[in-house]
């Protein structure tokens, strides 16, 4: 071995390492956590851990290769990876990083950006859609019977808000989900309980810099050509906020959607079916 690859192969073995040492309460204990909360894993599962390039995905890959390394789960992996129209910069940087981190990716491509460029209304919505299919279509080509993506804490606090602010309803992401249009195929979150700041210091303490969205019409936003409208970050915006206020509201938000009480709501829908609380009242 070259003294180069000797030196890439201890850099590797230095961001491992911080996972299991450094960030063991925050990032390691918090995903094998939800991987037994939430039963994520059985034995036999084949699972296609689905890499954008950004630093969600990239940490989700390396959990996985270390539950591997030390869990008692008999499973396989796939480290999936999409192309869907990056610029070469961006292909190049996740292309590099994967080499760092020494995730073995399995690549196929799409024209998804080139599709969804020129939509006016909800591109965001239509190219994410586009591209778990493409995903949940490909993975289980390979064999694979779950999809892993890499959703982490603030996502689903988010997700809480923006139903109850922008959609008049209560509802969340959930941990795992069947597939709708793909038999047989489930979907999974393992970085469930992860914060966000979790991971951005683990980013900062390996010196790793990943892509952010990537697509175009992200880069027009940067550029300043277009305007930043998601709700996702009004969303952000506003948990920060309230975050400064009290230490305790994040988690209260994520507990909201655990602890339910039928008793004391005027409605709720299951399984489509729209239920009143006068259903039952006597």
């Amino acid at each position: 071995m070259s003294g180069e690859a000797q030196k890439g192969l201890e850099r590797t073995k230095e961001i491992e390492r911080s996972i299991i040492k450094k960030f063991r309460k925050n990032i390691w204990c918090q995903f094998t956590k939800a991987v037994r909360e939430y039963e994520l894993i059985q034995d036999g599962d084949k699972i296609a851990v689905c890499i954008s390039g950004g630093k969600d995905s990239m940490l989700m890959a390396k959990l996985f290769q270390e539950l591997k390394r030390h869990g008692k789960n008999n499973f396989e992996l796939v480290f999936l990876t999409m192309n869907p129209g990056y610029n070469e910069e961006n292909w190049e940087l996740i292309r590099e990083n994967a080499g760092t981190l020494g995730i073995p990716l399995t690549v196929f491509e799409t024209d998804i950006f080139n599709i969804v460029e020129d939509i006016e209304s909800s591109p965001c919505y239509l190219c994410a859609r586009m591209r778990r299919g493409y995903l949940y279509s490909h993975a289980k080509e390979l064999g694979c019977n779950k999809i892993a993506l890499g959703h982490h804490f603030d996502d689903v606090i988010e997700t809480i808000l923006m139903g109850m602010l922008y959609g008049g309803q209560i509802e969340t992401m959930m941990p795992k989900l069947h597939s709708l249009n793909f038999e047989g195929m489930q979907l999974i979150r393992p970085m469930y309980l992860i914060k966000e700041e979790a991971v951005r210091a683990w980013c900062s303490y390996n010196g790793l810099r990943f892509i952010q969205c990537a697509c175009r019409f992200t880069e027009q936003c940067a550029d300043g050509v277009g305007e930043k409208t998601s709700k996702r970050d009004e969303m952000k915006e506003l948990i920060r906020q309230l975050r400064g206020m009290s230490d305790v509201i994040e988690r209260n938000i994520f507990n909201s959607v655990k602890n339910v009480n039928l008793n004391k709501i005027i409605g709720y829908k299951k399984d489509g079916q729209a239920h009143h609380f006068l259903d039952t009242y006597e």
